[in-house]
């Protein structure tokens, strides 16, 4: 592993497709971080392949990486929950995106020590639909918390 250089953000890595309803959620996230940059963060929009932009990430070095995407956890719509990225590849049966989860963060794992996956629960995914209400206001809590604190520390553990 590479020693760790000070002036690398973290990353928000979101994953989803933004003209399936909910599924949009981490796509939203990183369109908020382009338009209102968070200092020590930057955004990379995965869409439903994320694994076409590992190398990007990579490339920054960064200390942390947080995956965002719309999870099917059980919880009520919006709910927004830290996954053990161990658990992910169990959770998912169905998945909207190329290559599962658990792989492109194991695969991360080999450069980057801090890989964290934040779920947010899904409502609706469906094609053409907005996101949700409570999906949106879960995406601005994250933006929110992620301004305020720089960090994602305060989510729940699943």
């Amino acid at each position: 592993m590479k020693p760790i250089n000070p002036a690398n953000p973290n990353v928000i890595l979101a994953v989803g497709n933004n003209m399936m309803g909910d599924d949009g959620a981490g796509p939203r996230l990183a369109e908020l971080m382009e338009q209102d940059p968070i200092d020590g963060w930057i955004a990379i929009n995965g869409g439903s392949a994320p694994e076409n932009v590992a190398h990007q990430v990579r490339a920054l070095q960064p200390h942390k990486v947080v995956v965002v995407d719309a999870t099917d956890m059980g919880l009520a719509p919006g709910e927004i929950r830290i996954v053990d990225p161990d658990d992910i590849a169990e959770m998912f049966i169905m998945s909207t995106h190329n290559m599962p989860l658990n792989f492109l963060i194991d695969q991360l794992r080999e450069d980057i020590e801090d890989v964290v996956f934040l779920g947010i629960q899904p409502d609706l995914v469906a094609f053409y639909f907005p996101i949700t209400e409570k999906v949106s206001l879960a995406v601005d809590s994250i933006y929110r918390r992620l301004a305020t604190s720089g960090t994602i520390e305060g989510f729940e553990m699943l």
